[in-house]
């Protein structure tokens, strides 16, 4: 089992989204070093730490899981659609996503400024000043930290 850290943008799709959907195909993700993750490393049954930025505060809201591995992400196909990619092709297609599920919400989110202040994060690569990407692998040691000793 891999861990990953998911960012969406809380007033775009935020946890309680994702609660309430119970699951979701993770679309709209047009970042080729991203892609390869959900494409090479993503597996059915990993989980993942549910990031929200651009929020009061920045920072990791909950627990998903991927429920289905990497498949065409349909959004690039959609002329009406933001994430529409008019040079991709249902024959070879660029842009793939991982189908994931909510497990938990904490009761208070870890703050990305708490994060980067515990020393027992160091190396976490969303501390890194710029970090934007949208999915990133967390190690093990970090995930069942933030879960066990972070979480309320």
């Amino acid at each position: 089992m891999r861990y990953w850290l998911l960012k969406s943008e809380g007033d775009c799709y935020s946890i309680d989204d994702l609660h309430r959907d119970k699951q979701t195909a993770w679309t709209g993700i047009r970042n080729y070093q991203a892609r390869n993750f959900m494409r090479d490393d993503m597996k059915k049954g990993d989980l993942a730490l549910f990031y929200h930025s651009n929020s009061n505060p920045n920072g990791i809201y909950g627990i998903a899981k991927v429920v289905a591995n990497a498949h065409a992400d349909e959004t690039q196909f959609d002329k009406k659609d933001d994430h529409y990619d008019p040079t991709s092709t249902k024959a070879d297609p660029r842009w793939v996503c991982v189908d994931v599920a909510f497990v938990k919400k904490f009761k208070e989110p870890i703050s990305l400024t708490a994060i980067k202040h515990d020393p027992h994060l160091e190396g976490m690569m969303v501390r890194q000043t710029g970090s934007r990407l949208s999915v990133q692998p967390v190690s093990e040691t970090h995930f069942n930290y933030i879960v066990q000793h972070m979480s309320k």
